[in-house]
């Protein structure tokens, strides 16, 4: 008798100890689906400020190509800045994937400073620089820009709660189990804080053709 109720005992705080740690696991799970939720929706907002500003892209080629011997180098550096991100799969969600990630950071940043060159090279053109649709597409480039750096940090934020919260113990252990896996932060590029070479290509023929731009890639 005495032994049946040790034995019923044992089982009883078992099953207690397995209650509790199924209701502790389910609130860890469910807490940091919400982390990562999160984490997957600033990064559709990323990836929005960043197709916002591929699709302003082509109005300003359309637009700068018509001054009077426009450098086409620069030109030809924008295209084919935007056509290498075009080439990476804007909806996927590269956030657990360190080399995809970095990959798409660096493509975005080539775009960055080809643009930047591009908006330097416009000063030598006055006609460029008092062409209203060339100044309304600037003002929208600037405040995508803007909006693109806003997103990042929001993102890096939303990164840093999720993969903080996986790394806690012991929501750790659970994290593990259930395959949860630390998001990838943006970071700042090597010398961004130093201002673009500007090469000028004077060498352009009169009447030389400007590079074409590529269309938009359809979205999956």
């Amino acid at each position: 008798m005495k032994s049946g109720a040790i034995l019923l005992g044992c089982l009883g705080i078992l099953l207690v100890a397995a209650v509790v740690f199924i209701m502790f696991g389910v609130g860890v799970n469910n807490r940091l689906v919400t982390l990562e939720e999160g984490v997957s929706g600033q990064w559709a907002q990323v990836q929005s400020a960043y197709q916002r500003r591929a699709d302003l892209i082509p109005n300003l080629i359309r637009t700068v190509e018509g001054a009077a011997d426009f450098e086409r180098g620069t030109l030809q550096d924008v295209v084919e800045a935007r056509s290498r991100v075009g080439s990476i799969q804007m909806g996927a969600d590269l956030t657990g994937n360190p080399d995809a990630f970095r990959q798409f950071e660096q493509a975005q940043a080539g775009l960055s400073s080809a643009l930047s060159r591009l908006l330097v090279v416009v000063e030598r053109y006055p006609e460029l620089r008092a062409n209203q649709n060339f100044l309304e597409l600037q003002s929208q480039l600037e405040g995508t820009e803007n909006r693109i750096n806003v997103e990042r940090v929001r993102y890096n934020e939303a990164a840093q709660a999720f993969n903080t919260a996986i790394r806690r113990f012991p929501a750790t252990l659970i994290a593990g189990l259930l395959g949860f896996e630390r998001k990838t932060y943006f970071q700042a590029e090597t010398g961004a804080d130093q201002a673009p070479d500007v090469n000028f290509d004077f060498g352009r023929e009169p009447g030389t053709a400007a590079p074409q731009v590529p269309a938009p890639a359809t979205q999956p």
